[in-house]
């Protein structure tokens, strides 16, 4: 199983060459961005195509019982699929089976034209978590939040994963249960906030003169002298909030950037209609255009706060509770701390040394009811951006087109 730590120290290495954008609306004027509105998305694979997503040049998908299939048989080779329509606040439903191998990854990554990002990753070599992060204006500086979410037999069967961004908060979701929560005002510079496409897929991370943090974030080397190694997508369904917290009920045609400023105020709702709007400020809720209703309900109630100091620090703390009409008859609680230590990553001869601490608590009756609190710490002096000459290197290392074609819009 891949630490958090490991991760964190050799995301560095990687996540430059994963975002790319045609125009950025941060430099200048660019077309405006579909919108998927009040329709939504649902698509089924195991019927075929869907004529929601476009294949990305120089990559293909094959579909059948299980789905479309991603095989994955030689380096270089990146099936992808892209939304057509983009979101702007929303839910992102997707059933996944992931590409089993060291060196292969299987993402489902929401993208904006000016690199916002929110992205679930699962390197084929950890069968039991799947990554989660966000990214905001194509910074890659700051890898504080990684999140791991654990998954059973990541790569042996389907799982649901939902994504649900809202104007005030990130939840994700696996198979139903409620993982991780990152909130707007915990991360207010960095909170991706800005319309996006969806992208499925899998890509080869780990191949001989790659950068070695990227194998090494990858699990290794990708063999493929067994045969190809393939990911399945069963299902996607996609809701727009159109700037709100909750379905959209307007008949949107697209989002445009009103400035250069990369805010969620500065985007204007085209409507069908000619007339235009704008999403709801963070915290009022409701369906976007002004609304100020919204709810949502689970079964648990998780809480994930996440936050950064200036030694680099960041903390994120989950907690579940699980109540019971029966009355308790017996309780225990356990405590276990798992300090690790680990990995030294090397950017242009700089040496990182990231240190994770797990902390967990627990209170369970005999009835099942009870309350467990999982604390993670990652400590870490603030990761420096790589030189011109490292982020070259990455350039070249997942220069490939079907790779390059599966990270630009």
């Amino acid at each position: 199983m891949l630490s958090k730590s490991l991760v964190a120290a050799t995301l560095a290495l990687a996540v430059s060459a994963q975002t790319s954008t045609s125009c950025s609306p941060l430099k200048q004027e660019c077309p405006a961005d579909p919108a998927v509105g009040k329709k939504g998305i649902s698509c089924d694979f195991t019927k075929g195509a869907c004529d929601a997503f476009v294949h990305l040049d120089g990559t293909g998908f094959t579909y059948g019982a299980n789905g479309a299939v991603g095989s994955l048989s030689a380096v270089g080779q990146a099936p992808t699929l892209q939304s057509k329509e983009t979101i702007f606040f929303g839910k992102l439903e997707v059933e996944m089976q992931a590409a089993p191998g060291q060196g292969i990854i299987t993402s489902i990554v929401l993208l904006s034209d000016d690199l916002d990002e929110i992205d679930l990753e699962a390197v084929g070599s950890d069968n039991s978590q799947i990554q989660s992060n966000t990214f905001s204006k194509g910074d890659d500086t700051k890898h504080d939040l990684l999140g791991l979410l654990p998954v059973s037999d990541l790569t042996g069967a389907m799982h649901k994963y939902t994504v649900d961004w809202t104007t005030d908060r990130i939840d994700f979701y696996v198979d139903g249960s409620l993982k991780r929560t990152l909130r707007r005002a915990d991360i207010p510079d960095r909170y991706p906030q800005t319309p996006m496409h969806v992208k499925v897929g899998a890509w080869v991370a780990g191949y001989e003169g790659n950068a070695p943090g990227t194998i090494s974030w990858a699990g290794g080397v990708a063999d493929f002298s067994h045969g190809p190694h393939n990911s399945y997508f069963k299902s996607i369904t996609v809701t727009d909030y159109a700037g709100g917290s909750s379905a959209t009920t307007k008949d949107v045609k697209e989002y445009v950037y009103g400035d250069r400023s990369g805010s969620s105020s500065s985007i204007q709702i085209h409507l069908a209609d000619g007339s235009s709007t704008t999403g709801d400020s963070p915290s009022t809720g409701g369906s976007g255009g002004g609304s100020s209703s919204s709810s949502s309900s689970s079964s648990s109630t998780p809480s994930s706060t996440p936050s950064s100091t200036p030694s680099g620090t960041a903390t994120k703390t989950t907690e579940t509770t699980k109540s019971s009409t029966n009355e308790s008859k017996t309780t225990s609680t356990t405590t276990k701390e798992t300090p690790i230590t680990t990995t030294t990553s090397k950017t242009n001869s700089t040496l990182t040394h990231t240190t994770m601490t797990t902390k967990t608590t627990g209170t369970q009756s005999n009835d099942g009811s009870g309350t467990i609190t999982q604390t993670t710490t990652v400590s870490a002096p603030p990761t420096t951006k790589p030189t011109t000459g490292a982020a070259a290197g990455l350039s070249v290392g997942f220069g490939l087109a079907a790779a390059a074609a599966f990270f630009a819009l």
